[in-house]
């Protein structure tokens, strides 16, 4: 059975990633794997064995272009509300809450981030299918 290990995405600015990850999740180095031409950070926390890999190419002076193909990374939380307000007073602007029902029924709760590449990130209130 596969299991799922990590996610990369690339980063124009390690300091500044690194300090965003951590600030808004927990998020920390695990590994900084340093190679010619390119450097590999791995990103974790306690809650998950899953990662955020970082890859940064030396010299590159331009914006990624996230493309229409992209869609988010996901994390959850016990208290939505109180991670929206966190995220405010951080100055990280995320979207207001919403929530998604299909037939009638609860299914998420939720907001959004962006990282400092622009990456878009969904947060979403721990319950049912999201753990």
């Amino acid at each position: 059975m596969a299991k799922a290990i990590h996610s990369m995405i690339r980063v124009l600015d390690e300091q500044r990633s690194l300090a965003f990850y951590d600030e808004a999740f927990g998020l920390r180095v695990a590994e900084r794997l340093a190679f010619e031409g390119f450097t590999l950070v791995y990103l974790g926390n306690a809650e998950s064995e899953f990662e955020l890999e970082l890859t940064i190419n030396h010299g590159r002076t331009e914006p990624y272009v996230l493309g229409d193909g992209y869609g988010h990374l996901a994390f959850s939380v016990d208290d939505l509300e109180a991670e929206h307000a966190r995220f405010e007073s951080l100055g990280l602007s995320p979207t207001p809450l919403k929530e998604l029902e299909l037939e009638g029924t609860p299914l998420a709760r939720f907001f959004f981030v962006q990282d400092p590449d622009g990456y878009k990130i969904e947060v979403l209130q721990r319950r049912g299918r999201y753990k």
